[in-house]
């Protein structure tokens, strides 16, 4: 599809609106337009690189999923077969304790207990970092050794060391991921092994040792009967609960009932529950018959937790088997794909760079090549559209060239003809330019002269009427300083109205002093103020005095300054007169210069006309010699670049026969 828009048909008008970039941009190819937009400014290695990492990268992903998921898998079995391991020895410390519950006073059963213990510890170092058991594991070598006043206290006090046990197996069982276990059979061979089993084989312990303690007369009572009443019935629950858990897994593996079925074990621990709860045994018979039933339950155990261990070790090695099978073929697919993609790549580039070659070749002007298909891909089509390109180029370029050594002869005597006429012309324009040129310097100086005029007219009239206004201000002084004049009279009279009022108060104090002198003592304060509006009233009349000398000095510069600007009114006045009439003459003269500037500029309008005449003539006579000139220039190039075409020997001779016919 092209990605060109369609054109539009001549005198059609486009009244529909603007589209908007977006829809501009998915116009012509919808949602294939980035694709297309980004290969088009890629190379053919680009664009193949580009593909193979896109088709690479979602196989890697799933591929990286599928090996982590594996992984994963594998990891998990593995986690679980530690804990199989784990709860091996776990299971050991178990029966160590049961033990040493039932026997507290036992030294080979402390001492069992002890190497128990100690094998906990050294598995608990390897393992216990992966399971989190080293808390459960301080916590049994913490326990203390049970004491109790009798043989019933003594037995209970010894159960936290069975129940802190039993909690340990429990926690190797969650942290080791067995009781998240995802297969039918190895879930329920793991809660036989961890849950059922266990609880089974303590209530079968607990009831085997109150048995015995009965029949020995260290316990007795209806609490020994409902313990042992209590142990039974747990014991038949986890009986039937192992039954239940493990026909599922004989539904699977059907194989396993054989081993692990245990019919004998079970009537065994119903015959020693019969047995035990009837109370007329003997101890030593109650003994051998519990310890033969715990004995088997533990063996059963032991063969639920080994097929457990093998069932997981055969899901690992069915992960890793399926694993390493699923590599091999991704691997395989991956390399036949990158050969099969590489074998594509190589046969696409190599028929582009042949067709690339042969078109170079033809832009060199070489039409001697042949380009040839190799198979039949879209390459292959691709090289026999060039070569048919090729052939009818061959036939423009030998026709071409006949009609340009024509073109090149009549288009040179073309050019001869108007170049003669083009030259006459050119003479005729440059005659009549000088006599334009020559009126245009005249316009411009009379031009020049009557601007003068109009400028140095338009300064006298901006000169009369700065006079004016000057004159206007020398009055406004005048009157100004005739105003001061006047005040400074009515201050001088003002002060000596002042001057008078301190005389008649000089003269009023005295006449004070003399009646006070008269009055003696009591006229002396009287005294004492009189004298004092004396030395105010003298101040005032020297003060009186000194701005009086001053007003008087003043009021005689006024009157000098107030000459002065009088004489300055009158001159400014015949300024003003000079000025105006300097103004007259010069707009007459402006006047006439324009009338002279006018009839100039039409005379030089008229020459102008005459010579853009000439000009376009001699244009129109420059442009067809320019014009057969280039008719000539483009024939030669025309030629000369056919003729850089080479073309095969039986090709040439048409041509070459054709041009000397069409020559005169």
């Amino acid at each position: 599809m092209s990605s060109h828009p369609l054109p539009i048909a001549a005198g059609a008008p486009d009244r529909a609106a603007p589209a908007s970039p977006l829809i501009e941009f998915f116009r012509h190819h919808g949602i294939w337009a980035p694709g297309v937009r980004l290969f088009r400014r890629l190379q053919f290695r680009a664009k193949a690189l580009i593909i193979a990492l896109v088709l690479l990268l979602p196989s890697v992903v799933l591929g990286w999923s599928y090996f982590h998921d594996k992984a994963a898998d594998i990891d998990f079995t593995a986690r679980e077969r530690v804990g199989v391991e784990y709860s091996r020895v776990a299971l050991g410390i178990v029966e160590a304790s049961q033990q040493l519950r039932g026997n507290p006073g036992d030294a080979a059963a402390a001492s069992a207990y002890e190497s128990r213990l100690r094998a906990l510890e050294e598995v608990d170092r390897r393992l216990g970092e992966q399971l989190q058991t080293s808390a459960e594991v301080q916590a049994l070598r913490a326990l203390k050794p049970a004491v109790g006043s009798d043989w019933s206290e003594s037995y209970e006090a010894g159960g936290e060391r069975v129940a802190s046990t039993m909690t340990l197996l429990t926690h190797v069982a969650d942290n080791s991921n067995l009781t998240l276990d995802p297969d039918l059979d190895t879930y329920y061979l793991m809660d036989a092994a961890f849950g059922s089993l266990p609880q089974l084989i303590e209530s079968t312990v607990r009831l085997r040792d109150i048995a015995v303690a009965q029949a020995q007369g260290k316990t007795g009572g209806p609490l020994a009967e409902v313990s042992m009443a209590r142990s039974e019935a747990l014991g038949d629950h986890n009986d039937e609960r192992f039954q239940a858990g493990m026909a599922k897994v004989y539904s699977l593996h059907p194989a396993l009932k054989e081993q692990l079925s245990g019919d004998d074990v079970r009537r065994r621990m119903h015959a020693l529950h019969e047995f035990a709860t009837a109370g007329n045994g003997q101890a030593a018979e109650l003994q051998r018959a519990g310890d033969a039933a715990v004995a088997e339950l533990r063996r059963l155990q032991q063969a639920v937790l080994d097929e457990l261990d093998k069932l997981l070790a055969a899901r690992a090695d069915q992960l890793a088997t399926h694993r390493n099978l699923t590599l091999v073929v991704v691997l395989l697919s991956v390399l036949a794909g990158a050969y099969l993609f590489h074998s594509f790549f190589l046969v696409t580039q190599g028929g582009l760079r042949e067709v690339q070659k042969h078109l170079e070749a033809m832009t060199a002007g070489d039409l001697r090549t042949q380009p040839r298909p190799w198979g039949r891909d879209d390459a292959a089509r691709l090289m026999g559209s060039l070569s048919d390109m090729q052939a009818s180029l061959r036939a423009i370029v030998t026709q071409v060239r006949g009609a340009s050594d024509n073109i090149v002869h009549s288009s040179t005597e073309i050019s001869e003809g108007s170049m003669d006429l083009s030259a006459r012309t050119e003479l005729t324009a440059a005659n009549l330019e000088e006599s334009a040129s020559s009126m245009e310097q005249i316009t411009a100086t009379v031009k020049t002269t009557a601007e003068s005029a109009g400028e140095a007219a338009r300064i006298a009239a901006a000169n009369a009427s700065l006079a004016e206004r000057g004159g206007q201000i020398i009055g406004s002084v005048v009157a100004t300083m005739q105003d001061i004049h006047g005040s400074s009279s009515r201050i001088g009279d003002i002060i000596g109205v002042i001057d008078g009022i301190a005389f008649q108060t000089n003269i009023l104090a005295l006449n004070a002093a003399v009646e006070a002198a008269r009055a003696g003592e009591a006229g002396r304060g009287f005294a004492v103020v009189a004298s004092e509006v004396r030395a105010l009233a003298q101040r005032s009349s020297a003060a009186a005095r000194e701005i009086k000398d001053l007003i008087t000095a003043s009021v005689g510069q006024v009157d000098t300054g107030t000459r002065v600007v009088g004489d300055a009114g009158a001159t400014i006045a015949e300024i003003v007169s000079s000025a105006q009439k300097v103004n007259g003459l010069l707009a007459a003269i402006s006047t006439g210069t324009n009338e002279q500037s006018l009839g100039v500029s039409q005379t030089t309008a008229a020459v102008h006309e005459l010579d853009a005449m000439t000009q376009q003539n001699a244009a129109l006579v420059e442009q067809t010699a320019a014009a057969a000139a280039s008719l000539r220039d483009q024939a030669v190039r025309l030629a000369g670049e056919v003729a850089r075409f080479q073309l095969p020997a039986d090709s040439l001779a048409p041509s070459r026969s054709q041009v000397s016919s069409r020559r005169p």
